[in-house]
């Protein structure tokens, strides 16, 4: 596909509704991809994006500190666009801050409404273009015949039912990222992923494993996994390279970090985060 550094009229009307899936990747502190759902993502002129800010995760101080980040959108007619862009400024007032509390998500919102406007400088986008949904459907089916084999008897249990529930659900969609040369994220659509049990996640290549064949052995990565309910769970471990398992071609994703990243509280599952006194109110 075609890569261009601006966005066109129709890419801009296509970002405005809030009815949409907006994915944005960034870097932690440790130089680890991290995901999250940002569906306040909008083109605001040819070269510029924004994001709007009602609650505070992870992700926005990671890309106010290193700046790079990878989006991917996808809209309700499951159109996919995906691009980088560099973190600018911010600001609290403005003609776009007063356009988002007028969204009908934010205006109505009993305790959240956009507090805070991103400003990011585009670096490059491709799309829109379809979703493959019958390539996807394809690798679900082979990804489902042969993730037992990737399971790992007798392993810590990682994942808690939760989270196995919806990385199993087959309309769940899902998302890779990891970290490119330059030092973007990037991000991959692997749908078809599956559990393998709760400590390894699995897929079948799919429609997109020419660009999985970038990644090498041993890369971190990031998957993030969100429900049309607005659920969603985020992970990171190591990336396996594809081999075969009961016959099929599969990569295999050792799980280290399963984090929640749904408001209001935000917080890591694992490893175990001690609990700690109040001390102070």
């Amino acid at each position: 596909m075609n890569t261009r550094d601006y966005l066109t009229a129709e890419d801009i009307t296509a970002f405005t509704p809030a009815e949409k899936v907006g994915i944005v990747a960034t870097v932690n502190d440790d130089n680890l991809p991290h995901i999250s759902l940002l569906t306040s993502l909008m083109g605001e002129k040819e070269k510029m994006l924004t994001i709007g800010e009602f609650s505070t995760g992870l992700s926005k101080g990671y890309m106010t500190r290193n700046k790079k980040i990878a989006f991917a959108l996808l809209t309700m007619d499951k159109h996919l666009w995906r691009g980088r862009a560099i973190w600018n400024h911010l600001s609290k007032e403005g003609p776009r801050y007063e356009e988002y509390n007028q969204q009908p998500m934010f205006r109505y919102n009993t305790y959240f409404g956009i507090n805070t406007v991103h400003y990011l400088d585009l670096v490059d986008i491709e799309g829109p273009a379809p979703l493959p949904m019958g390539g996807i459907i394809a690798s679900a089916v082979k990804t489902i015949a042969a993730k037992g084999g990737a399971a790992a008897k007798g392993k810590e249990t990682i994942l808690k039912p939760f989270a196995l529930e919806l990385f199993n659900k087959l309309d769940a969609m899902k998302f890779l990222a990891a970290i490119d040369d330059e030092g973007f994220p990037f991000i991959i659509p692997v749908i078809q992923c599956q559990a393998a049990d709760t400590g390894h996640l699995f897929f079948h290549p799919g429609p997109f494993g020419h660009e999985l064949d970038k990644i090498a052995e041993g890369t971190p990565v990031a998957l993030f996994g969100l429900t049309m309910q607005m659920e969603d769970v985020l992970v990171r471990g190591t990336y396996r390279t594809p081999k075969r398992y009961r016959g099929i071609k599969g990569a295999v994703i050792d799980i280290d970090w399963v984090y929640n990243s749904m408001p209001p509280n935000h917080g890591q599952i694992y490893p175990k985060v001690p609990l700690e006194a109040v001390k102070e109110f």
